[in-house]
């Protein structure tokens, strides 16, 4: 065989073996510690929230928890904090995908934080607070999933819909 050819197959050879490694990288999530619904434990702080406001209050959902969960793993698993997930869906494919339909959003955070303190953080937030008091929202589904690594460090997600 001509060393031409040769050293074009293993150019293509180390080539691949390059890009499978590369792309089985980008796919590789951290394993993820507990997580579960919150929704029924965050019922009275979002009942307050909405009170305070003149509005009424958002049920727990347990197809909005779901959804919520979806999101609180992904960003476990991927060591970040973000509205899109690294499969390529963004909030509002996460939603239709769920069988939500209508107006819906979504709060995201991440750290050391009990309940009180992650509301107080959303109400101090304009957008998350003008998602949290949106009058059209009548559902909300809360969940988190803890970082394996350090299981004091929590993924929060918070999805409202009608």
């Amino acid at each position: 065989m001509p060393v031409s050819q040769l050293d074009r197959r293993i150019f293509i050879t180390a080539a691949c073996g390059g890009l499978i490694g590369l792309l089985a990288g980008c796919g590789t999530l951290r394993p993820t510690g507990q997580g579960g619904g919150a929704s029924v434990a965050a019922s009275g702080l979002v009942g307050k929230i909405r009170s305070s406001a003149g509005l009424p209050d958002m049920a727990p959902d347990s197809q909005l928890e779901q959804a919520a969960l979806q999101q609180a793993r992904y960003m476990a698993g991927a060591g970040r904090m973000e509205h899109t997930t690294g499969w390529g869906k963004d909030f509002a494919s996460r939603v239709s995908g769920n069988g939500i339909a209508g107006a819906a959003a979504e709060n995201i955070a991440q750290g050391r934080m009990d309940l009180t303190r992650l509301f107080d953080m959303w109400m101090n937030s304009p957008p998350h607070r003008r998602n949290m008091l949106d009058p059209r929202f009548t559902r909300f589904g809360l969940a988190y999933v803890t970082d394996a690594k350090r299981p004091d460090w929590r993924y929060w997600a918070l999805v409202m819909g009608k």
